[in-house]
């Protein structure tokens, strides 16, 4: 019967010759028992055939009807036995076959069982020592109802008394059931991801349901913050694993296939604590043959699934591999017995191949960007006094009294507000005399404004509530003069601010076109471009942190351009959750607006009583007002002449604005006009009617302090509202431009010595992360590398880059670039490449939404690694989303852009940017090279390593020119994707999505030494100034214990334990200090490293 069956089971030609030679006395018999889908599958069949090269190896597969229907004493005869559980299979006959029988055994059968059940996998993985996450345990059994504790709340739920904060994961208890949901905290969005077997190209969908299933075992985890991409790991044996990356299905649920239709993969190299996890893993479910799960995350690898048996797909190196592992194995544990002489041959161990660059070819080692949040709702707040107990109540309940003041964002609390609010409303209706004080009109905007969006989310709006011990002092312009005594609070909301749909698309296509700046970011890979991006960061070659302030507009901004960035789909929320880190405890990327500077409030003060002058300015204004001779502030200067009668206009345009608003209400065909972003005429009114309150005070002068949000406010609407068809909106737009353009780069400073004190008050934490960033590139030992033997499709196996994302607020934005500016990084009357560079600077009139500051740094491998020209650093800047009427005063003709007649003879150079042109537009392409030398090094596109370097043509004595090799990244022509032809003043469409000026080189010959001095200069200096904000920083460091510096759970990485990297000589932050940073700095080099809202206060300074 076996031989019958063997040669109906393998009638293929490659397999004659396992019987071509005459069989030894005795064959060892190899059974195969599983499902006939899982033992004719392409794995299982390109495996057996290489078993059989094996000179005394025979196969026999059992049929799936012997298997189901006979008795197991009717089962083919075997000596080793590959048996394993898949759907339908009789798990029970096996074992019973394995009793009878007893052949050596490939996949133990018994713990098959446990495999089936979630939580046996649990526990034999902690048993054996096994990171996992932490987890809990919900069994709804009628028998056990003290294991059925679950307590669940609106951020988190409590299972058994161990408690589990959003984002976290619920798993069935059968190990066959694939639904397993993640849930989101309101913070992000709320809602859940659904996992699911594999549908045709989906493996997961998002839903609004926030609330966790109710019947059913489940368990409990918390969610581990890997990168998008989970790692699974297959063994043959305890000494054989081989790893592949996929995106992780909680992505945004697509899967990403090639073009055969295969899903993505890329192997990976394990570190040497994975294999001891892999070894352990295979040993300990007795699984020769066993797959799992591993996500890599703070540092560490955790095991979150164990699934038994089962092949990698295509990859004919493991099929090689698995064979030979198998047959050896087979061998040395049945040969001896039947006496069939068998050594193991030994492995030459694998050779890493190592491809080399010739030419001057310099490869991008790290990218730095620091970018602004995309378009956003003007933002709003009303503040009313209170004095109701039910508000005295709310602020006890959560603790106001400790601080005096309170913060409430959380969905459940502006709920309690708005319950108070509807209630006091309801008294306020019924009789008119009782005891409410609250003003009813205000009372209703309250309402108004948190019923807003029909649901709550904490991205888009808070209340704050302060305790004043005798009521509020002086009557603001709003309040009448009836006032009680008596304890009150102050009541304030905040509204709007957040991004609006078109700042979604800002961020998305920004992040597509930064793809481009990567190698190998050309070419059709799975169809799109940038691919070089994509297959850096899937196979762990690519670094990538994206941080962000704790701003929802600047959260939505991230996730938004990390959607672009890596091809996602979807909802932002799983992005939110699984990409951005939230750096907001350690002012790296916030700024407390209520603690400003000394210096910051003299300038206002300043900047105030020059621009209420009721004359026009002279020229002594203009030297104290524009003492840097920027051009931007002179013409602004220019514009308004005289600041009063400018204010006086402003505020009859505002007044006309309102009444042209209030004419529409009357008229009932245009009452509930639906404006931009779910608005309506009445919200706009509100917005617009406080302005011109507030805009004007009680003693007729003018608050220069508002003249940011007119102009925000005038900017929104005739972008996004310019349907209504309002009058003179472009004059008041006009205006308050002019007048916003000295006020918001000036309330950073007036004088360059005062910009720059502003700027390191902000923004210190930051230039130090930046230059641990820049530090930390040579050092890339400790990185997930990809596994050299597999990467014969991956060009270039060794290169790694690390790309760091910043997203912030505009504070942040000028603070650096002032930096940047005054700070003395080089000098203007020696440099002409940096003189132009600041000249256009100077009269960038704006810096928009979605500005970019771009740091990148190239390796030259042909230099000494110690010389100063082995690194070389370039720094970048866009301004940004282009205004509504930019295209005539887009600064323009101060010699560091060619002139449009150069741009003609510039056209035919395009085609030795390869293909280059072909995906990409070419009308931003002049706009990229600011500086005509460069024209003659165009990039080169290298056809050995199939990605982007550049040659550099120029002899190193021009290179003091700033002439070296001008990478200006094929981004360039890339980034200014028009997303939407509008014309110049874009006021047809009801809403338009402006397009984002391409990056400037601003210098592209820096060496990394000059950089690295120049931030350690700029954050000593300031470290002396600023003594008492260090003094605050190290007071929040000490309050934590010094354990947690050394921490085992860092901070999310994709690149494993970035402490690791730094070498020897560098030692760690804390205690030691290393040679690059002053002593006065190490103080705040602590808390400048960001930290993730999930590890809590968790300083470890991995990064």
């Amino acid at each position: 019967m076996e031989a019958g069956m063997k040669s109906e089971m393998f009638r293929e030609e490659d397999m004659e010759d396992c019987y071509d030679e005459s069989p030894p006395e005795r064959q060892i018999m190899v059974g195969i028992c599983a499902m006939m889908k899982k033992s004719k599958s392409k794995p299982m069949t390109e495996i057996l055939e290489r078993l059989c090269k094996f000179d005394y190896i025979d196969m026999v597969i059992f049929p799936e009807e012997v298997i189901l229907e006979e008795p197991v004493e009717k089962w083919p005869l075997c000596d080793c036995l590959i048996s394993f559980h898949s759907k339908g299979f009789p798990l029970d006959k096996a074992v019973e076959y394995a009793k009878l029988r007893n052949p050596l055994l490939i996949n133990d059968l018994n713990m098959q069982y446990f495999i089936q059940d979630r939580r046996e996998v649990y526990r034999i993985l902690q048993e054996e020592g096994i990171d996992l996450p932490r987890y809990a345990v919900l069994n709804r059994d009628p028998d056990k109802p003290e294991e059925c504790n679950l307590v669940e709340a609106e951020d988190h739920v409590e299972v058994n008394g161990e408690v589990f904060p959003k984002p976290f994961v619920e798993k069935p208890v059968c190990a066959e059931d694939h639904n397993v949901y993640i849930y989101y905290p309101t913070s992000a969005g709320g809602g859940s991801q659904r996992l699911f077997r594999k549908i045709g190209s989906r493996s997961s969908v998002y839903s609004p349901e926030t609330n966790v299933r109710k019947t059913g075992s489940y368990i409990y985890e918390e969610f581990m913050p890997t990168d998008g991409t989970d790692v699974k790991v297959y063994t043959v044996g305890p000494d054989y694993a081989h790893a592949e990356a996929r995106k992780s299905p909680a992505l945004d649920g697509k899967v990403e296939r090639d073009s055969e239709g295969k899903e993505i993969r890329y192997p990976v190299m394990l570190t040497a604590m994975e294999k001891l996890v892999a070894r352990k893993v295979c040993l300990a479910f007795k699984q020769t043959v066993c797959g799992f799960d591993l996500l890599r995350a703070n540092g560490h690898s955790y095991v979150c699934d164990v699934n038994g048996f089962s092949f990698v797909k295509n990859s004919m190196k493991y099929y090689d591999d698995c064979a030979k592992v198998l047959g050896n194995m087979v061998m040395r544990e049945l040969a001896p017995q039947f006496h069939i002489p068998w050594s193991i041959p030994l492995e030459a161990e694998d050779i890493p191949i190592v491809p080399t660059t010739s030419g001057t070819m310099m490869e991008l080692r790290c990218v730095i960007a620091i970018i602004r949040h995309g378009d956003r709702t003007p933002k709003q707040k009303m503040k009313m006094e209170v004095r109701h107990p039910l508000f005295f109540e709310l602020f006890e309940k959560y603790g106001g009294y400790k601080s005096g003041k309170l913060k409430l964002k959380k969905p459940k609390q502006l709920q309690e507000v708005l319950d108070i609010a509807r209630l006091l409303l309801a008294e306020l209706g019924q009789h008119n005399d009782c005891e409410i004080e609250e003003k009813k009109s205000k009372l209703e905007q309250l309402k108004t404004v948190l019923e807003m969006y029909g649901h709550f989310s904490g991205i888009n709006r808070k209340v704050q509530l302060t305790y004043l011990r005798n009521g509020q002092p002086k009557a603001s312009s709003e309040e009448e003069d009836c006032k009680k005594d008596g304890p009150s609070l102050l009541l304030v909301l905040k509204w709007g601010g957040e991004l609006t749909p078109a700042g979604r698309v800002q961020a998305e296509e920004l992040g597509r076109a930064f793809r481009c700046m990567y190698p190998g970011g050309q070419g059709d890979y799975a169809g799109f471009p940038g691919c070089g991006l994509l297959r850096l960061h899937s196979t762990y070659r690519h670094d990538l942190k994206i941080y962000a302030s704790d701003e929802g507009r600047v959260q939505m901004t991230a996730a938004a351009f990390a959607k672009g960035l890596l091809a996602l789909e979807g909802e932002l929320t799983p992005i939110l959750v699984q990409m951005v880190k939230s750096a907001n405890m350690n002012g790296l990327l916030d700024s407390d607006s209520d603690s400003l500077t000394d210096c910051q409030q003299k300038v206002k003060a300043r900047l105030h009583e020059i621009m209420q002058k009721g004359q026009e300015f002279t020229e002594e204004d203009y030297r104290k007002l524009a003492p840097t001779d920027s051009p931007s502030l002179v013409n602004s200067m220019k514009v308004i002449q005289d600041p009063v009668q400018t204010c006086d206009k402003v505020y009859a345009l505002i007044q006309s604005l309102n009444s042209q608003i209030r004419k529409r209400l009357e008229n009932p065909k245009s009452a509930d006009l639906q404006l931009y972003h779910s608005e309506t005429l009445e919200l706009m009114l509100q917005r617009w009617s406080k302005l011109e309150r507030d805009f004007r005070m009680k003693n007729g002068r003018y608050d220069i302090s508002k003249i940011p949000d007119i102009y925000d406010c005038v900017k929104y609407d005739s972008q996004h509202n310019a349907s209504v068809g309002l009058q003179d909106t472009l004059e008041l737009f006009r205006l308050s431009r002019a007048l916003a353009d000295i006020v918001i780069p000036q309330e950073y400073g007036i004088s360059k010595a005062e910009k720059l004190d502003i700027a390191q008050a902000y923004c210190v934490p930051l230039m130090k992360k930046i230059q641990l960033d820049l530090q930390r590139t040579h050092e890339d030992e400790a990185v997930n590398k990809l596994h050299p033997l597999y990467s014969r499709g991956v060009m270039s196996p060794g290169r790694h880059v690390r790309t760091r994302l910043y997203f912030t607020s505009e504070s942040h934005v000028h603070s650096l670039l002032s930096v940047f500016r005054y700070g003395g990084l080089l000098d203007e009357e020696k440099d002409q490449q940096w003189k132009q560079a600041m000249d256009y600077l100077s009269a960038v009139t704006e810096l928009n939404y979605m500005t970019q500051i771009v740091i990148m740094l190239y390796e030259d491998n042909n230099k000494d690694p110690s010389s100063e020209e082995r690194f070389h650093v370039e720094l970048h800047f866009s301004p940004g989303v282009k205004g509504c009427d930019d295209e005539e005063n887009v600064p323009l003709g101060f010699g560091f852009r060619p002139a449009s007649s150069e741009n003609q003879d510039k056209k035919p150079n395009q085609g030795s940017l390869e293909d280059l042109s072909q995906d990409q537009r070419d009308e931003a392409l002049p706009l990229s090279e600011p500086i005509n030398i460069q024209r003659r090094s165009p990039m080169i596109r290298n056809r050995k390593t199939g990605s982007m370097e550049v040659l550099s043509e120029t002899s190193p004595t021009q290179a003091s020119k700033g002439s070296t090799s001008h990478r200006l990244l094929p981004s360039s022509s890339r980034q200014s994707p028009e997303i939407k032809p509008t014309s110049g003043l874009g006021f047809e469409g009801c809403s338009m999505v402006p397009s984002i000026y391409p990056l400037e080189t601003l210098h592209n010959s820096l060496s990394l030494k000059q950089v690295d001095e120049f931030l350690s200069k700029v954050c000593e200096s300031s470290s002396e100034a600023h003594a008492k904000t260090m003094k605050a920083l190290s007071g929040l460091f000490d309050s934590q214990s010094q354990t947690s510096l050394y921490s085992p759970q860092q901070p999310l990485s994709s690149s494993g334990s970035e402490t690791s990297l730094r070498p020897p000589s560098q030692p760690l932050w804390h205690g030691s200090v290393p040679s690059s940073v002053p002593s006065s700095a190490v103080s705040s080099a602590g808390p400048s490293s960001p930290i993730t809202e999930s590890s809590g206060m968790n300083l470890s300074f991995s990064e």
